[in-house]
């Protein structure tokens, strides 16, 4: 796929308390139970939004902290770099969403294309999902392309009133394949 080596990462999964604090902007009160330390970026207004969403979620569906957006840490530097992870837990088709976005100071270094590879891994090794999804926004090229490497293919677009227009790209979680 590349020849950039891959950072070492994993997703660490976040708890009610920690989605809490960064949806209310509180970056110390976060990392004061966070399991990883992350950054102000985390608690700034540009990832608010998935913070509440997360949060609301967790508090009704307390399983779902295992599937929901998580921190993209990157092992050997000990830090936070992104995140990433599931809208939420397979749906009755077997289906999963994923996203994923970095932190602008560290893209550019593999970070996504890791994050998409732990997700890709982690629903290939789940019985109960048949169809990995992303939606991604039509300016966004880069997302696409990376998308397209692990064979995702167009099959709608959606329109959210917080993100706009979104071209959906689906693959079966069996069929991709590292390289």
């Amino acid at each position: 796929m590349t020849d950039q080596p891959r950072p070492e990462i994993r997703i660490v999964h976040l708890t009610g308390p920690v989605f809490h604090a960064l949806a209310r902007g509180d970056l110390t009160a976060a990392n004061a139970v966070s399991p990883v330390p992350v950054s102000a970026y985390f608690a700034g207004p540009e990832w608010r939004g998935v913070w509440q969403m997360r949060s609301r979620q967790v508090e009704e569906d307390q399983s779902s902290a295992a599937w929901v957006t998580g921190v993209i840490w990157d092992e050997e530097r000990q830090l936070a770099v992104g995140r990433a992870g599931y809208h939420g837990p397979p749906d009755p088709s077997g289906m999963v969403e994923i996203g994923y976005a970095v932190e602008p100071v560290h893209r550019r270094r593999g970070y996504a294309r890791a994050a998409l590879e732990a997700l890709l891994r982690r629903a290939a090794d789940e019985p109960r999902v048949r169809t990995v999804r992303v939606t991604i926004s039509p300016d966004n090229v880069a997302s696409y392309r990376l998308a397209a490497q692990y064979g995702f293919v167009e099959i709608g677009e959606d329109w959210d009133d917080e993100d706009g227009l979104g071209i959906i790209y689906e693959v079966a979680s069996q069929e991709w394949r590292l390289g």
